[in-house]
Protein backbone atom coordinates (compact mmCIF):
# COMPACT_ATOMS: atom_id res chain seq x y z
CA UNK A 1 0.00 0.00 0.00
CA UNK A 2 1.40 3.41 -0.76
CA UNK A 3 0.26 7.13 -0.32
CA UNK A 4 -0.68 9.04 3.00
CA UNK A 5 -2.99 6.37 4.26
CA UNK A 6 -0.01 4.17 4.12
CA UNK A 7 1.23 5.84 7.59
CA UNK A 8 0.02 5.53 10.83
CA UNK A 9 0.78 9.26 11.86
CA UNK A 10 2.55 12.45 10.60
CA UNK A 11 4.77 14.96 12.43
CA UNK A 12 3.36 18.35 12.41
CA UNK A 13 6.15 19.25 9.80
CA UNK A 14 4.98 16.28 7.27
CA UNK A 15 1.34 17.08 7.60
CA UNK A 16 1.72 20.87 6.99
CA UNK A 17 3.73 19.83 3.93
CA UNK A 18 1.18 17.13 2.85
CA UNK A 19 -1.60 19.85 2.27
CA UNK A 20 0.72 22.45 1.96
CA UNK A 21 0.37 25.00 4.52
CA UNK A 22 2.75 26.87 6.69
CA UNK A 23 3.25 26.85 10.64
CA UNK A 24 1.88 30.38 10.66
CA UNK A 25 -1.27 29.15 9.07
CA UNK A 26 -1.94 26.50 10.84
CA UNK A 27 -1.10 27.91 14.43
CA UNK A 28 -3.74 30.38 13.17
CA UNK A 29 -6.46 27.80 12.48
CA UNK A 30 -5.61 26.17 16.19
CA UNK A 31 -6.30 29.50 17.60
CA UNK A 32 -9.14 29.61 15.77
CA UNK A 33 -10.34 26.14 17.39
CA UNK A 34 -11.32 25.34 13.72
CA UNK A 35 -9.02 22.43 14.56
CA UNK A 36 -7.36 20.65 17.81
CA UNK A 37 -3.84 21.13 18.42
CA UNK A 38 -1.25 18.37 17.62
CA UNK A 39 2.12 17.53 17.35
CA UNK A 40 1.14 14.39 15.90
CA UNK A 41 -1.44 13.95 13.24
CA UNK A 42 -3.48 10.93 11.98
CA UNK A 43 -4.71 10.28 8.51
CA UNK A 44 -8.25 11.59 9.88
CA UNK A 45 -6.52 14.74 11.10
CA UNK A 46 -5.04 15.12 7.41
CA UNK A 47 -8.51 14.69 5.90
CA UNK A 48 -9.96 17.69 8.13
CA UNK A 49 -6.77 20.13 7.59
CA UNK A 50 -7.36 19.46 3.52
CA UNK A 51 -11.02 20.34 3.81
CA UNK A 52 -10.05 23.65 5.62
CA UNK A 53 -7.75 23.99 2.92
CA UNK A 54 -10.24 23.29 0.01
CA UNK A 55 -13.16 25.77 1.69
CA UNK A 56 -9.97 28.61 2.18
CA UNK A 57 -9.00 28.86 -0.89
CA UNK A 58 -12.79 28.91 -2.57
CA UNK A 59 -12.56 32.20 -0.47
CA UNK A 60 -15.09 31.18 2.34
CA UNK A 61 -13.97 33.27 5.72
CA UNK A 62 -12.73 30.97 8.44
CA UNK A 63 -15.01 32.85 10.73
CA UNK A 64 -18.12 31.57 8.61
CA UNK A 65 -16.55 28.34 8.82
CA UNK A 66 -16.15 28.70 11.92
CA UNK A 67 -19.97 28.83 12.54
CA UNK A 68 -20.66 26.71 10.16
CA UNK A 69 -18.57 23.71 12.50
CA UNK A 70 -20.50 24.84 15.45
CA UNK A 71 -24.13 24.79 14.23
CA UNK A 72 -22.98 21.46 12.87
CA UNK A 73 -22.11 20.31 15.74
CA UNK A 74 -25.16 20.80 17.54
CA UNK A 75 -27.54 19.93 14.84
CA UNK A 76 -25.92 16.74 14.13
CA UNK A 77 -25.02 15.28 17.47
CA UNK A 78 -23.45 11.93 16.09
CA UNK A 79 -21.03 13.29 14.26
CA UNK A 80 -17.70 13.95 16.55
CA UNK A 81 -15.76 16.27 13.61
CA UNK A 82 -17.70 17.72 10.62
CA UNK A 83 -14.35 18.41 8.84
CA UNK A 84 -13.79 14.45 8.66
CA UNK A 85 -17.24 13.00 8.78
CA UNK A 86 -19.24 14.79 6.30
CA UNK A 87 -19.07 16.28 2.67
CA UNK A 88 -18.28 19.93 3.02
CA UNK A 89 -17.97 22.32 0.05
CA UNK A 90 -18.14 25.97 -0.55
CA UNK A 91 -21.31 27.64 -2.49
CA UNK A 92 -20.22 31.29 -2.36
CA UNK A 93 -19.20 32.52 1.22
CA UNK A 94 -21.44 29.49 2.70
CA UNK A 95 -20.55 26.45 3.60
CA UNK A 96 -23.35 23.81 2.77
CA UNK A 97 -23.08 19.58 3.46
CA UNK A 98 -23.89 17.36 1.66
CA UNK A 99 -25.86 14.37 3.59
CA UNK A 100 -27.69 11.45 2.20
CA UNK A 101 -27.83 12.89 -1.28
CA UNK A 102 -29.13 16.29 -0.31
CA UNK A 103 -27.84 19.78 0.14
CA UNK A 104 -27.81 21.49 3.36
CA UNK A 105 -26.77 24.77 4.25
CA UNK A 106 -24.63 23.83 7.55
CA UNK A 107 -25.35 27.12 9.40
CA UNK A 108 -29.34 27.41 9.46
CA UNK A 109 -29.89 23.92 8.13
CA UNK A 110 -31.90 24.39 5.41
CA UNK A 111 -32.35 21.92 2.79
CA UNK A 112 -31.67 23.35 -0.53
CA UNK A 113 -32.63 22.00 -4.08
CA UNK A 114 -29.50 20.38 -5.90
CA UNK A 115 -31.07 19.26 -8.95
CA UNK A 116 -32.26 15.68 -7.87
CA UNK A 117 -32.55 14.28 -11.37
CA UNK A 118 -35.76 11.87 -10.70
CA UNK A 119 -37.08 14.54 -8.90
CA UNK A 120 -37.07 16.93 -10.93
CA UNK A 121 -38.17 14.96 -13.67
CA UNK A 122 -41.49 13.80 -12.01
CA UNK A 123 -42.18 17.26 -10.97
CA UNK A 124 -41.81 18.96 -14.05
CA UNK A 125 -44.09 18.78 -16.95
CA UNK A 126 -44.15 20.42 -21.24
CA UNK A 127 -47.64 20.08 -22.22
CA UNK A 128 -47.62 19.72 -25.69
CA UNK A 129 -51.16 21.82 -26.39
CA UNK A 130 -50.96 22.82 -29.96
CA UNK A 131 -51.73 19.92 -32.30
CA UNK A 132 -49.56 21.44 -35.21
CA UNK A 133 -46.56 19.31 -36.06
CA UNK A 134 -44.70 22.07 -36.02
CA UNK A 135 -44.94 23.32 -32.39
CA UNK A 136 -44.79 19.88 -31.23
CA UNK A 137 -41.66 19.31 -32.48
CA UNK A 138 -40.88 22.62 -31.08
CA UNK A 139 -41.44 21.76 -27.18
CA UNK A 140 -39.73 18.55 -27.83
CA UNK A 141 -36.92 20.21 -28.74
CA UNK A 142 -37.24 22.59 -25.94
CA UNK A 143 -37.67 19.42 -23.73
CA UNK A 144 -34.65 18.01 -24.80
CA UNK A 145 -32.69 20.63 -24.43
CA UNK A 146 -33.71 20.54 -20.84
CA UNK A 147 -32.46 17.04 -20.21
CA UNK A 148 -29.06 18.14 -21.71
CA UNK A 149 -28.97 20.89 -19.18
CA UNK A 150 -29.86 18.49 -16.40
CA UNK A 151 -27.31 15.86 -17.65
CA UNK A 152 -24.88 18.62 -17.35
CA UNK A 153 -25.37 19.75 -13.95
CA UNK A 154 -25.33 16.05 -13.09
CA UNK A 155 -22.11 15.46 -14.32
CA UNK A 156 -20.86 18.73 -13.33
CA UNK A 157 -20.12 20.13 -16.67
CA UNK A 158 -18.89 23.64 -16.85
CA UNK A 159 -21.59 26.00 -15.89
CA UNK A 160 -21.80 27.98 -18.67
CA UNK A 161 -22.78 25.17 -20.91
CA UNK A 162 -25.56 24.44 -18.39
CA UNK A 163 -27.29 27.55 -18.69
CA UNK A 164 -26.58 27.85 -22.62
CA UNK A 165 -28.93 24.60 -22.47
CA UNK A 166 -31.48 25.87 -20.22
CA UNK A 167 -31.44 29.44 -22.31
CA UNK A 168 -32.05 27.05 -25.42
CA UNK A 169 -34.80 25.44 -24.07
CA UNK A 170 -36.61 28.68 -22.73
CA UNK A 171 -35.55 30.21 -26.23
CA UNK A 172 -37.89 26.92 -28.06
CA UNK A 173 -40.53 27.19 -25.74
CA UNK A 174 -40.50 30.30 -23.22
CA UNK A 175 -43.10 28.57 -21.05
CA UNK A 176 -40.44 26.12 -19.94
CA UNK A 177 -40.67 26.47 -16.52
CA UNK A 178 -38.32 23.76 -15.64
CA UNK A 179 -35.66 25.65 -17.23
CA UNK A 180 -36.63 29.03 -16.05
CA UNK A 181 -36.60 26.81 -12.00
CA UNK A 182 -33.21 25.96 -12.92
CA UNK A 183 -31.83 29.19 -13.85
CA UNK A 184 -32.94 30.91 -11.21
CA UNK A 185 -31.38 28.18 -8.65
CA UNK A 186 -27.73 28.76 -10.56
CA UNK A 187 -28.08 32.55 -10.00
CA UNK A 188 -29.24 31.70 -6.39
CA UNK A 189 -26.09 29.14 -5.96
CA UNK A 190 -24.50 32.60 -7.34
CA UNK A 191 -25.96 34.99 -4.60
CA UNK A 192 -26.89 37.00 -7.65
CA UNK A 193 -30.55 36.78 -5.86
CA UNK A 194 -32.30 39.86 -8.44
CA UNK A 195 -31.47 37.92 -11.31
CA UNK A 196 -32.69 34.35 -9.65
CA UNK A 197 -35.52 36.07 -8.02
CA UNK A 198 -37.01 36.93 -11.80
CA UNK A 199 -36.79 33.68 -13.38
CA UNK A 200 -38.71 32.02 -9.94
CA UNK A 201 -40.98 34.62 -10.61
CA UNK A 202 -41.25 33.83 -14.09
CA UNK A 203 -41.45 29.95 -14.14
CA UNK A 204 -44.86 30.90 -11.61
CA UNK A 205 -46.56 33.69 -14.37
CA UNK A 206 -45.97 30.54 -16.72
CA UNK A 207 -47.56 28.09 -14.09
CA UNK A 208 -48.77 29.21 -10.92
CA UNK A 209 -49.20 25.58 -9.70
CA UNK A 210 -45.83 25.04 -9.90
CA UNK A 211 -44.49 23.63 -6.15
CA UNK A 212 -41.00 23.37 -6.48
CA UNK A 213 -41.15 27.11 -7.89
CA UNK A 214 -42.85 28.53 -5.15
CA UNK A 215 -40.29 26.15 -2.87
CA UNK A 216 -37.47 28.14 -4.27
CA UNK A 217 -38.54 31.58 -4.10
CA UNK A 218 -39.12 30.55 -0.06
CA UNK A 219 -35.38 29.66 -0.03
CA UNK A 220 -34.47 33.12 -1.35
CA UNK A 221 -36.73 35.03 0.77
CA UNK A 222 -35.31 32.61 3.38
CA UNK A 223 -32.01 33.50 2.54
CA UNK A 224 -32.25 37.46 2.40
CA UNK A 225 -34.51 37.46 5.58
CA UNK A 226 -37.66 38.25 4.94
CA UNK A 227 -39.18 35.51 7.14
CA UNK A 228 -43.34 36.23 5.68
CA UNK A 229 -42.55 35.95 2.38
CA UNK A 230 -40.94 32.61 3.06
CA UNK A 231 -43.59 31.32 4.92
CA UNK A 232 -45.76 32.92 1.93
CA UNK A 233 -44.13 30.63 -0.15
CA UNK A 234 -43.60 27.42 1.61
CA UNK A 235 -46.99 27.39 2.05
CA UNK A 236 -48.40 27.93 -1.67
CA UNK A 237 -45.84 24.87 -2.50
CA UNK A 238 -47.60 22.64 0.06
CA UNK A 239 -50.94 24.01 -0.88
CA UNK A 240 -50.25 22.15 -4.13
CA UNK A 241 -48.28 19.17 -3.23
CA UNK A 242 -48.86 18.47 0.59
CA UNK A 243 -46.75 15.81 0.81
CA UNK A 244 -43.93 18.12 0.00
CA UNK A 245 -41.39 16.53 2.47
CA UNK A 246 -38.98 19.85 2.09
CA UNK A 247 -40.89 22.20 2.49
CA UNK A 248 -42.34 21.09 6.02
CA UNK A 249 -38.64 20.96 7.15
CA UNK A 250 -38.29 24.31 6.26
CA UNK A 251 -41.68 25.68 7.09
CA UNK A 252 -40.61 23.71 11.07
CA UNK A 253 -37.16 25.63 11.16
CA UNK A 254 -38.96 29.04 10.33
CA UNK A 255 -41.98 28.73 12.79
CA UNK A 256 -39.04 27.35 15.54
CA UNK A 257 -36.64 29.78 14.96
CA UNK A 258 -39.42 32.75 15.48
CA UNK A 259 -40.50 30.83 18.65
CA UNK A 260 -43.97 29.63 17.08
CA UNK A 261 -43.96 26.57 18.57
CA UNK A 262 -47.64 24.85 17.80
CA UNK A 263 -46.99 25.45 13.70
CA UNK A 264 -43.31 24.29 14.18
CA UNK A 265 -44.49 20.90 16.17
CA UNK A 266 -46.89 20.68 13.11
CA UNK A 267 -44.84 20.56 10.41
CA UNK A 268 -41.93 18.71 12.17
CA UNK A 269 -44.57 16.33 12.96
CA UNK A 270 -46.08 15.76 9.15
CA UNK A 271 -42.22 15.36 7.82
CA UNK A 272 -42.06 12.88 10.08
CA UNK A 273 -45.09 11.16 8.53
CA UNK A 274 -43.60 11.33 5.43
CA UNK A 275 -40.10 11.01 6.14
CA UNK A 276 -39.58 8.80 9.08
CA UNK A 277 -36.70 6.89 8.52
CA UNK A 278 -34.02 8.85 6.80
CA UNK A 279 -30.77 11.10 8.40
CA UNK A 280 -33.00 14.16 8.22
CA UNK A 281 -35.88 12.63 10.37
CA UNK A 282 -33.48 12.26 12.97
CA UNK A 283 -32.47 15.88 12.98
CA UNK A 284 -36.46 16.38 12.81
CA UNK A 285 -37.24 13.83 15.88
CA UNK A 286 -34.03 15.87 18.15
CA UNK A 287 -35.73 19.13 17.26
CA UNK A 288 -39.38 18.12 18.00
CA UNK A 289 -37.92 16.66 21.29
CA UNK A 290 -36.46 19.79 22.20
CA UNK A 291 -40.12 22.01 21.79
CA UNK A 292 -41.77 19.69 23.84
CA UNK A 293 -39.29 19.61 26.67
CA UNK A 294 -39.85 23.41 26.67
CA UNK A 295 -43.06 23.66 27.02
CA UNK A 296 -46.24 21.44 27.80
CA UNK A 297 -47.66 21.05 23.75
CA UNK A 298 -51.10 19.48 23.96
CA UNK A 299 -51.99 17.12 21.37
CA UNK A 300 -48.64 16.76 20.03
CA UNK A 301 -47.99 13.58 20.59
CA UNK A 302 -49.17 10.77 18.48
Amino acid sequence: MSGPAAKQAYTREEARRLVGISERQLKSWENQKLVAHHTVFTFLELLALRTLVKLRGDRVPAAQIKRALTALSKKLRHVENPLTELKLYADGKKVRVEIDGKAMDAESGQLLLNFDQVELRRMLEFPLKDPAAEERERRANAERWFQRGLELEQTGSPMENVVEAYEKAIELDPRSAGALVNLGTIHFNGRDFAVAKQFYEKALEVDPEYALAHFDLANLYDERGDRNKAVEHYQAALRIAPNYADAHYNLALLYQGSNQTMRAVRHWTTYLKLDPASHWANIARRELAKLREAAVVPGSRG
